[in-house]
């Protein structure tokens, strides 16, 4: 029985004259009974205080921030320190604001060796206590989730936080956990999390802790501020690369520090930054002189000075350019076509106050020689005078990407085609005033040199009733691109045949007026042999032409693609079987395929199909599951969607046996 307090003061007997009256106690804890008399309330005046045991925290645990920062700035070896890091988010953090010239990697004084020793065991006990399971801290898996990231690139570890991974804690972890693995070289922050975002905290841990940074990516991140970005410019001089989008609390300043600080950068991306205006390309063009690629897309700040002045300063250094609904006008073009020496690729795209003048200057500013690759969308302010200039002005321009311009016409194009003397690529999209004549003249003009024609949407083709004399044909074309282009049928293609007897690529998309005697002509005069043939959205296309485009080009096809061809049946099957022994690719989705088709093509054993799309071909059934199974021995990719002859239960056997192909059901 525990021992009895009277309240008389005595103590060591009993208080009640009978064991049978023991019932008359009331035990109030472990150690304590009282005892209350019969009928009789308690005297007790004052409840009994009772101390409680409280938790004794470890000697470390007590140390202010200052000590615990001196201990583990000691801290010399990667994994010592990441697994520091996972003892409580204090350590964490206190570790991940420890720069790499802070940290003490040898102590030469003997004396001070039991001092050092006594430290690291502190640290090990604590470390140990983690290992146990007796410190629990969600940082321990995010430190763990650093180091095992381990995707090299340039050189280095890269990162990529998306949502509500992207928080200040994920970054020290990061921070911490990268270090001793090689060092982080890319950083990509997309997004934040709606709770604990990414702030300028996080961006100060990554400035401290990696200095090897090469690469930084902010997407979406609007609690970043230029507090943070000047911290990445103080710690980060490696920096080469930065793509900053939709962060409207970033300014000039911290891009000037950037610009001051980081003199490897390389690549400048700007996004939807509402306060990032001409003082940055002003800083950027000065200090930047390793500056290879600007892309900057609607910045309202943003205008003719800060360009100017870009490209004077690293005009002589800038290859690649992307301006993207900018408030620039004709003088910024003037600019770019006088001082842009180096440049080999611009894009222009929603430049709305643009006019006729700006790239009738930029042509003729004899600056562009090297200029290689244009593409100009939604630029109103383009004229048969203005494109003819850019051709004359390029002389080794080969690719000319030209979308949505409403206003250029057949003249504009073909002169332009005519200057360009070294043009190789053209491709046109949305440019409703081209007609069959402007898009037979550019093959007349460049009949020794170009080699890829595309032309999507342009509605002002249309079956024209042209004789046109006996010309040189365009020998250079290999590629022929129409999609979507509804007034272009079979007189078009006649003419294309004329004058492309060297297609090894034709892609024929939508084209509804199109039939089996438009195609054959066409084919019959490729002579070099059709590799990849798309004819997908003919619909009045049939067996006839597509049985003979395999019987006069199987031994070069690859690629083969009759998607919607309602009239394509069993037929075409039978045919690829027989003669398309290169055929890699085939695509005849929607189309009157049945199990008999596909059993023609297991039949062959030449046959190495590598892709095979089946969707929506209504009338499959489970009879063609043993002949997929045959030919899934080749195939990478097998598409039986919308299938619904076959059964689950037979496309659950595919999955099964067909393992190394990529089934979509």
């Amino acid at each position: 029985m525990s021992k009895v307090f009277n309240f008389s003061g005595d103590h060591g007997g009993t208080v009640y004259p009978s064991p049978k009256e023991s019932s008359l106690f009331l035990s109030l804890r472990n150690h304590v009974d009282v005892y209350f008399p019969p009928c009789k309330r308690s005297r007790v005046a004052v409840p009994f205080v009772f101390s409680e045991k409280k938790h004794k925290l470890s000697s470390i645990d007590v140390l202010p921030d200052e000590c615990l920062f001196e201990v583990l700035r000691r801290l010399s070896d990667g994994k010592d320190r990441s697994a520091s890091a996972c003892v409580s988010k204090r350590w964490l953090m206190l570790l991940s604001s420890i720069r790499g010239d802070e940290t003490v990697i040898s102590n030469p004084n003997p004396s001070l060796e039991t001092e050092e020793r006594s430290i690291q065991t502190a640290l090990v006990k604590s470390v140990d206590c983690v290992k146990k399971g007796e410190v629990v801290d969600s940082n321990a898996a995010e430190v763990a989730e650093a180091e095992s990231q381990d995707i090299e690139g340039e050189g280095h570890l890269s990162r990529c936080l998306d949502g509500k991974k992207a928080t200040d804690v994920r970054l020290a972890a990061i921070a911490v956990g990268t270090p001793g693995h090689g060092g982080l070289g890319k950083l990509s922050i997309r997004g934040s999390n709606p709770i604990r975002g990414v702030t300028d905290t996080g961006l100060k841990v990554i400035a401290r802790g990696c200095p090897s940074l090469r690469a930084l990516s902010l997407w979406n991140v609007s609690s970043v501020s230029d507090e943070g970005l000047t911290e990445i410019a103080q710690g980060c001089h490696l920096l080469e690369k930065l793509d900053l989008c939709q962060c409207p609390a970033i300014t000039d300043m911290s891009l000037m520090a950037i610009a001051k600080n980081c003199p490897n950068l390389t690549s400048l991306t700007i996004e939807s930054c509402s306060k990032i205006g001409n003082e940055t390309l002003q800083a950027v063009g000065r200090f930047c002189p390793k500056l290879k690629f600007v892309s900057l897309k609607n910045c309202p700040l943003i205008g003719d000075q800060g360009i100017a002045s870009l490209f004077s300063s690293a005009g002589h250094v800038l290859t690649k350019v992307k301006l993207h609904a900018l408030n620039i006008s004709d003088i910024a073009l003037a600019v770019i076509g006088h001082y842009g020496i180096a440049i080999t690729d611009i894009a222009l795209i929603g430049l709305q106050n643009i006019n006729e003048r700006g790239f009738w200057v930029m042509g003729n500013g004899q600056g562009l020689q090297k200029l290689r690759s244009l593409a100009i969308t939604a630029c109103h302010g383009v004229t048969d005078l203005g494109l003819e200039a850019l051709g004359k002005g390029c002389p080794n321009l080969k690719l000319f990407c030209l979308r949505k311009c409403t206003i250029l016409s057949d003249n504009g194009l073909v002169a332009f085609a005519k200057g360009s003397v070294a043009l190789e690529n053209l491709q046109l999209e949305e440019c409703h005033r081209i007609t069959q004549a402007g898009f037979v003249g550019v093959l007349l003009s460049c009949g020794e040199k170009l080699k890829v024609l595309s032309m999507v949407k342009c509605f002002g083709v249309k079956e024209l009733a042209c004789r046109f004399p006996s010309v040189l044909p365009c020998n250079s074309l290999q590629s022929l691109s129409i999609r979507n282009c509804p007034g272009v049928g079979n007189a078009t293609l006649a003419i294309m045949g004329r004058l492309c007897p060297k297609l090894t690529h034709l892609e024929l998309s939508g084209l509804l007026q199109v039939t089996d005697e438009g195609l054959f002509p066409l084919v019959q005069s490729c002579e070099a042999g059709l590799v990849k043939v798309n004819l997908s959205g003919c619909v009045n296309v049939t067996d006839r032409s597509v049985s003979f485009i395999t019987e006069l080009h199987g031994g070069s096809l690859e690629s083969l693609n009759v998607d919607e061809c309602r009239y394509v049946t069993d037929m075409t099957l039978l045919a690829i079987s027989n003669n398309c022994w290169l055929l890699k690719e085939l695509d005849v989705s929607k189309c009157g395929i049945t199990d008999s088709g596909v059993a023609s093509l297991a039949s062959t054993v030449r046959l190495n199909l590598q892709i095979l799309s089946l969707s929506g071909c209504s009338m499959l059934s489970d009879k063609s599951v043993p002949f997929l199974q045959k030919l899934g021995q080749t195939l990478m990719g097998l598409n039986i969607q919308h299938c619904n002859g076959v059964s689950s239960s037979c496309v659950d056997l595919l999955l099964e046996q067909l393992w190394r192909c990529d089934i979509l059901s």
